[in-house]
This record gives C-alpha cells, sequence and structure tokens, in this order.
C-alpha cells in the first residue's frame, strides 16, 4: 500500500511539473498540520521510557532565523522553551539548529546525510521556500524530497515537513503555490505530517493574533520573533500530540 501511494504521489507532482506549474491539486487549507493520522513513534517510544529526545531542525533561513531579534527568538530556540514546559520535568529534549539561509533543495539533498548521521529522533525539514525564488525545477524539487523523505525513513527517524511561508516575496512569484502544493502532495501520500505555515500564518493576521509588523521581517521574505514565538508554540503542540504522551497543556508556565 506504501509503495503505491509513494508511485501516485510522484505521479501527480510530476504531472503538475510537467504541466508548466498551471495547475495545482486543491488541498483544505484551514488546518495547521496534515495528515492527522501520521504519528510519531520514535519520539513517543522514547518519551515513554523517559529517555532524552533529540530533534534536529534542518531548513533554510526559517530554520536558522533570519529576521530574529536573536538566536533565543528563532523557532528552534523557541520551540525547545515550549517543549520543555509542556513536558514532565523528568523528560529531556535537545533541539539542534541546522539551517542555513539560502538553501535550496540540490543544498539540502546534499547536506542532509551528514543531518541523518547524527542520529536525531525526529527531524523537522523545512522547505520549498528558496526553490521557486531560484527557479529550481518542480519535478526536481519532488524528486529530492521524496528521496529525503525515504533515507530519512530507512535510518528509522521520525520527520516531519513544514511547508513555505506567508509572505510578501513569495505570493509575488507565481509559482510558489506550486511547491508548497507538492509539499503538502508529499506528505499526504507518504504519511508524513506536513506543517502547514502558510495556512497558519494567514489565520494568525485574519484572526489578528499578530499584525504584520510582529509576524514578520521588514524585507517581505523572513519571518519576526512573533512569527517564530507562534511557530514554535504550534510545532511543540503538534509533536506532542502525534507522540500520543501524557503533557502539561501548552500554556502552562515553565517551571523554574
Amino acid at each position: 500500500m506504501r509503495v503505491r501511494r509513494f508511485r501516485l504521489v510522484k505521479g501527480v507532482v510530476c504531472a503538475l511539473a510537467m504541466a508548466g506549474c498551471l495547475f495545482a491539486p486543491a488541498f483544505a487549507d484551514d488546518v495547521p498540520t496534515s495528515p492527522e493520522h501520521a504519528r510519531l513513534s520514535r519520539v513517543a517510544i522514547r518519551l515513554a521510557a523517559h529517555q532524552p529526545v533529540r530533534i534536529i531542525a534542518f531548513g533554510s533561513s526559517s530554520t536558522e532565523g533570519i529576521g530574529a531579534s536573536s538566536p533565543a527568538a528563532t523557532y528552534p530556540n523557541r520551540l525547545l522553551v515550549d517543549l520543555t514546559a509542556a513536558l514532565p520535568q523528568r523528560e529531556q529534549v535537545v533541539v539542534l539548529n541546522r539551517g542555513i539561509g539560502g538553501e535550496d533543495a540540490d543544498d539540502m539533498a546534499r547536506r542532509l546525510p551528514t543531518v541523518i548521521a547524527e542520529h536525531p529522533d525526529l527531524i523537522i525539514w523545512q522547505t520549498g521556500s528558496n526553490d521557486p525564488l531560484r527557479s529550481v525545477p518542480l519535478a526536481r524539487f519532488v524528486q529530492e524530497t521524496i528521496a529525503g523523505v525515504q533515507a530519512i525513513r530507512a535510518a528509522h527517524i521520525d520527520l516531519m515537513l513544514m511547508e513555505p511561508q506567508l509572505c510578501r516575496e513569495l505570493d509575488g512569484k507565481a509559482t510558489s503555490v506550486s511547491y508548497r502544493d507538492a509539499l503538502r502532495a508529499i506528505g499526504a501520500g507518504m504519511d508524513v505530517p506536513v506543517i502547514r505555515r502558510y495556512s497558519m500564518m494567514r489565520g494568525w493576521l485574519a484572526d489578528r493574533v499578530l499584525t504584520p509588523a510582529q509576524m514578520l521581517a521588514p524585507d517581505g521574505l523572513h519571518m519576526a520573533d512573533g512569527g517564530y514565538a507562534k511557530l514554535a508554540e504550534a510545532v511543540a503542540t503538534d509533536i506532542l500530540h502525534r507522540a500520543a504522551t501524557p503533557r502539561i497543556a501548552m500554556d502552562t508556565p515553565a517551571r523554574h
């Protein structure tokens, strides 16, 4: 069944690429992550055994933290704070930032073996933002992403994908939606959770949770402190939900 889904998603997104990015599959845009049933089994096992959980945030500038006021305000650092506050005191979490600004799918494909070699329990792979800006062919983006998913799974590492952000720079690029939809299709076809960052950011603005200035840096591409903090909160909540572990509510103050 999994092989069949893999072939299906590859065919869909490659057909999308061959069509010149003029058509994109429709996706419900009202949920922060998908598919809902996908689990983080390795994280769950580690937490159940009261063993440390090692997470690598892998990606480009959104992971590195360009636009944040300090390293402490980046989403990986905020994720560590939120997970530590939400878990029982005896649980330990390590979050390593392996983001390098400006990288596209080609760069990440070359670097992924080094990340896998660090033997994390979970990789959060943020991708698809620089590819439309650099005109990386959609078919190659899909091929390299699918190959990366397979390599991570072969190493028995949990995986979450993170889609591109809502921003002026990408919204001005007509093809950017195709990379976002291709990533969602890969997640749906291969049972990999996809953090729907674009949808979440649009919701924060619509609900007035954040102002544009709080969410986005002035450059029109990167997130700002408020956006990174909300992103980390959403990712932490989803990790704990998919690991199916008892947890303290996310709004519980951190222990000192």
